[in-house]
């Protein structure tokens, strides 16, 4: 487990500043978006490399043996007695799209950080990692009441206008659970519409609420760019504490909590299971890169084993 070794001793662990994320720039440095490497954090994860940048079409020339057919270029071919083959090159700079879920089920912890938190902080590091490679940024920032939604652009005030929208988002003031599902599957369309092909797109999220309407939408997403899924989680929803009875606090209830019983601790333990099992048979099957990140996980730390440390 990556400790929290690179966050403040002083810094919240129900919210994130605008400061704080920047200062995130620093060591975002040392993280690699070339190759993803999601090895040894879960079972069933895998090493892939990144499908690369997107591809812009430079010129056609005529069609040679060995050449891809499925490249050919029928405009130029039907106005000549040659068969022509379209010529491509990689594009300066790749699309990043970073999705935050701020959605009121991601404002809990019971160890380390709430979940929003710590997906604020993985966010905001793979916006500066994405600024220091050189590729354009963009992302959604959604809750249960707003939802925001930012074009891809080149530079270091593409990454400060994100950090400034995540940590001046409303929803880590305003809450409405009931909109909580619905939320997830508005933003999970709205990437599907705004996902240019060829982009890196990452979504931080508990994936609480992924129906299948959500699920439709990213992997349509998935058909077309490299999507990294960072599975946000806290220690208590993977088991119950040891038997005993427990208070739960928020800012607004509480209550209380028995873990005596054999029956419903393992009922309770299964749930998650299951429910993990279905987001890492989805993320196989459309070739989703799933990475888990804890409350109480160091995001630097952990998005570098994911992801990689450059060496230049």
């Amino acid at each position: 487990m990556a400790r929290l070794d690179h966050i403040p001793e002083d810094a919240s662990p129900v919210s994130v500043s605008q400061a704080g994320l920047i200062r995130l720039s620093g060591p975002a440095r040392a993280i690699a978006l070339d190759v993803l490497r999601v090895n040894s954090l879960q079972t069933g994860a895998y090493v892939s490399h990144f499908r690369g940048r997107g591809m812009e079409f430079d010129e056609s020339r005529p069609y040679q043996p060995g050449d891809d057919p499925r490249s050919i270029d029928w405009r130029v071919t039907a106005r000549s007695t040659t068969a022509y083959t379209k010529l491509f090159r990689e594009e300066r700079e790749r699309p990043v799209l970073v999705v935050v879920d701020l959605r009121s089920n991601m404002h809990f912890a019971t160890r380390g950080y709430f979940k929003s938190v710590n997906a604020s902080r993985a966010a905001a590091l793979l916006a500066w990692a994405a600024h220091h490679r050189g590729d354009r940024l963009g992302g959604l920032i959604f809750g249960d009441t707003t939802h925001r939604e930012l074009k891809p652009r080149l530079g270091r005030q593409a990454a400060l206008r994100f950090v400034h929208e995540l940590a001046g988002h409303a929803d880590w003031q305003r809450r409405d659970p009931a909109a909580n599902v619905e939320a997830l599957r508005q933003a999970m369309s709205a990437l599907r519409r705004v996902a240019r092909p060829g982009s890196l797109v990452v979504v931080a999220s508990d994936f609480t609420g992924f129906g299948r309407q959500a699920q439709s939408y990213l992997s349509s997403v998935a058909r077309h760019n490299e999507v990294l899924a960072v599975f946000m989680n806290d220690p208590l929803e993977r088991s119950l504490p040891p038997p005993g009875r427990y208070r739960l606090v928020s800012s607004d209830d509480e209550m209380a909590i028995d873990t005596f019983a054999g029956a419903a601790r393992r009922d309770y333990e299964q749930a998650f299971e299951q429910r993990a099992e279905v987001l890492e048979t989805f993320c196989q099957r459309y070739g989703i890169h799933l990475m888990p990140m804890s409350t109480d996980d160091d995001p630097v730390s952990t998005l570098q084993t994911a992801l990689g440390k450059r060496t230049r």
